[in-house]
């Protein structure tokens, strides 16, 4: 082989892994992430800051999400979403208002707004969800859970995309209310439920 021609050889093997470094570098970054993930998690602090303490509820956002009293970082409250259960939407653009959304939102809105709550945070758990709001257990001033009550009273569902302390307690809680009829389980359709919840249990909705 020439030495004119390995020349060339050696140049057009820099010249590709050079072309490579650049896009490596350069490529688009992809927008989609794992629900489940947050860039916030967790924050080092929030244990020792809402663990176990109280709070006075400044705004009911809709049935599973309120903001407390407690400045958080930029924010002038902190929005706590509550663990374990999810109620229809009453305001969502994406998805409009579901149905029993508003029922949901007031029903919270009675119960809590403008009182004090205690926090509770899951031990082992993550403490934030995608959207950084605090991930929490909201005891009412008779010692009951907001949680627990939601789903008892066929306000919310029992969240079945993700474990926690209480998961079977939450289901259990659901089932019961189903079969009751309690709140929205008295006329909903399946197709009036969210889209997880018609994915995760399928044979359970046939009836619906």
């Amino acid at each position: 082989m020439s030495r004119r021609r390995r020349a060339a050889i050696a140049a057009l093997c820099v010249a590709s892994a050079a072309a490579l470094v650049w896009l490596d570098h350069n490529r688009p970054q992809s927008t989609r992430r794992n629900p489940d993930e947050s860039k916030e998690q967790a924050k080092p602090d929030d244990f020792e800051k809402y663990h176990g303490k109280i709070f006075k509820v400044a705004n009911v956002v809709d049935g599973d999400t309120i903001d407390i009293d407690m400045p958080d970082g930029e924010f002038e409250h902190t929005r706590i979403r509550l663990r374990g259960i999810d109620t229809p939407e009453s305001k969502n653009p994406k998805v409009g208002v579901m149905y029993f959304g508003p029922e949901a939102a007031e029903f919270t809105k009675n119960l809590v707004l403008g009182r004090d709550v205690r926090i509770y945070l899951d031990q082992g758990n993550r403490t934030r969800d995608y959207y950084g709001r605090l991930l929490a257990y909201v005891q009412l001033p008779d010692k009951t859970f907001l949680n627990e009550i939601l789903i008892s009273e066929g306000y919310a569902y029992a969240d079945l995309r993700f474990r926690h302390s209480h998961y079977n307690k939450y289901k259990q809680l659901d089932s019961a209310a189903r079969a009751q009829g309690k709140g929205l389980w008295a006329n909903v359709t399946r197709y009036q439920l969210p889209e997880w919840l018609q994915r995760e249990k399928p044979a359970l909705l046939q009836s619906k």
